[in-house]
């Protein structure tokens, strides 16, 4: 777990840099004199819609490179592994796949959008070149993991992308550029880290595109095959799931709602920033650990994996709903996404169940069960969808949030059932209690006892408060133990040095 550990902490640490500099382009986002809700709005679907084609033109092959590459290692010299050739092969027919169907239901897509989200038609093709990036760094983000490099994929995806995305938004804050140019140019950002990241792989002698089929490939390709396309289903499954809430509210509510959806997403996205680290890091250890039939060293990942990101989750939310309202006032946000502060609540419910059941989408999608995620896709948006569908054009974003919170409750009841009878993995013990409890502690004092503390002054106050006593709880009563380990790390390289 150690290598786990350090390569989480240098990964969230670039990812908070990262959200950190998202935060900024936020700012500049949704600030009074800035860019308009609906013009906001259109950046966050052409991120969904982009995950939706990457889903779809990936044809399943992601998860297929860092289960079977523990396989090209131990039976092949680098340079003849020719996962990533088929990797990128499949992207690209996906891709031109995606081309076609994307041209062929454009007048559909149009008719959808026309009358409630005008932006969405004006740019629709602009969103291609968008997805086309997402997909192919997608692919080859996956080769990096297998490869143990996700601390460089995890900066140039959450930190160096924002970088680039900061610089765009600044030449159309200066009016340097106009919305139609920003458009074009953010349309080609994520090709931009693709590159980046193939350019340091290929000179650093890791990236390989063989043409001859190696052996490899010949013993396992019916089972590569079969996982690919079972996988392939769940994957665009639940990528729909996690992206149609802004399409429903585009259609029913406006453009201009779903900025303020996006903002509430991003906030409780905040959430999930050491979930998203340790799922990158972990998925070739746990691959080779499920190729070992190293069982002991799985339950001890997805254990430990439960306990760090709960208390990660709590500790983040508790100072995110703490201080939200406070947030937008002094950083003059439009009064139009205050509108969004409850769905924050709802949200931040749902992203702290995801985190406190751990990597058991990780550990199952590694192991020889993955045909399970699948199936439980199927539910999840079988579930979802017809409840969004619903709660959205009745009851607006708060709906949708709701409809979130069920069906992921439910997607992650099932994942932990399935792990708990299958391998007797059942992570939650007494400690699980005391984080929750020790949470809610901490908030009150924080909030009872500064809520009339109003500007920087009591965001600091109450977000130093609420650390503190929680912190403090989690290393006095050793709710996990990577917390002393840190510490005694933490002694031996700064204070006996």
């Amino acid at each position: 777990m150690g290598s786990i550990r350090k390569q989480t902490i240098i990964s969230s640490i670039l990812v908070y840099i990262g959200f950190f500099i998202g935060a900024i382009n936020m700012y500049f986002y949704t600030k009074n004199g800035s860019f308009t809700p609906e013009q906001f709005a259109l950046t966050r679907i052409f991120f969904d819609f982009a995950q939706n084609m990457y889903a779809f033109g990936a044809l399943g092959i992601i998860p297929v490179i860092y289960k079977f590459y523990p396989y090209y290692k131990d039976n092949l010299k680098t340079h003849q592994i020719d996962l990533m050739t088929w990797g990128m092969v499949s992207a690209f027919i996906g891709f031109l796949l995606v081309i076609f169907l994307g041209w062929y239901f454009q007048p559909v897509f149009v008719q959808q959008f026309s009358e409630k989200s005008k932006l969405i038609v004006d740019y629709y093709y602009w969103m291609f070149p968008f997805a086309m990036g997402m997909l192919f760094f997608s692919v080859i983000e996956s080769f990096a993991w297998a490869l143990h490099q996700s601390v460089l994929s995890n900066f140039l995806k959450e930190t160096g992308l924002r970088i680039l995305t900061s610089i765009v938004i600044l030449f159309y804050y200066f009016k340097l550029i106009n919305f139609d140019d920003f458009v074009h140019l953010f349309a080609f950002l994520y090709l931009i880290v693709f590159l980046a990241l193939a350019f340091f792989l290929f000179k650093t002698k890791q990236l390989h595109f063989p043409t001859t089929i190696s052996r490899v490939s010949k013993k396992f390709w019916k089972k590569m095959l079969s996982m690919q396309l079972l996988v392939y289903s769940g994957t665009f499954i639940a990528s729909i799931a996690a992206t149609i809430d802004s399409f429903i509210i585009a259609k029913f509510q406006g453009l201009a709602v779903v900025g303020v959806f996006g903002l509430a997403q991003y906030a409780a996205n905040l959430i999930q920033v050491p979930q998203r680290s340790i799922q990158a890091v972990s998925a070739g250890v746990l691959s080779r650990a499920w190729k070992d039939k190293n069982i002991t060293e799985i339950k001890r990942i997805y254990n430990r994996s439960c306990i760090n990101l709960l208390l990660m989750a709590l500790f983040i939310f508790g100072n995110l709903w703490l201080n939200v309202q406070q947030g937008m006032q002094v950083l003059d946000i439009q009064k139009d996404y205050e509108a969004g502060i409850a769905t924050i609540f709802i949200l931040g419910m749902v992203r702290i169940i995801d985190a406190g059941t751990g990597l058991n989408a990780m550990v199952i999608n590694t192991s020889t069960f993955w045909r399970f995620d699948f199936f439980s896709g199927v539910v999840l948006l079988a579930f979802r969808l017809p409840l969004t569908y619903f709660l959205i054009k009745n009851y607006g974003i708060i709906g949708s949030a709701f409809a979130e919170l069920a069906a992921y409750s439910v997607y992650n009841f099932m994942r932990f059932e399935f792990l708990r009878r299958k391998f007797k993995m059942q992570p939650f013990d007494l400690k699980t209690l005391y984080a929750i409890i020790i949470s809610l502690v901490a908030y009150a004092l924080a909030y009872f006892l500064l809520d009339g503390i109003n500007g920087w002054l009591g965001i600091f106050g109450r977000s130093i408060l609420f650390s503190g006593i929680l912190i403090g709880a989690v290393i006095q009563l050793k709710l996990t133990p990577d917390a002393a380990q840190l510490i005694d790390h933490f002694k031996k390289r700064f204070l006996n040095s």
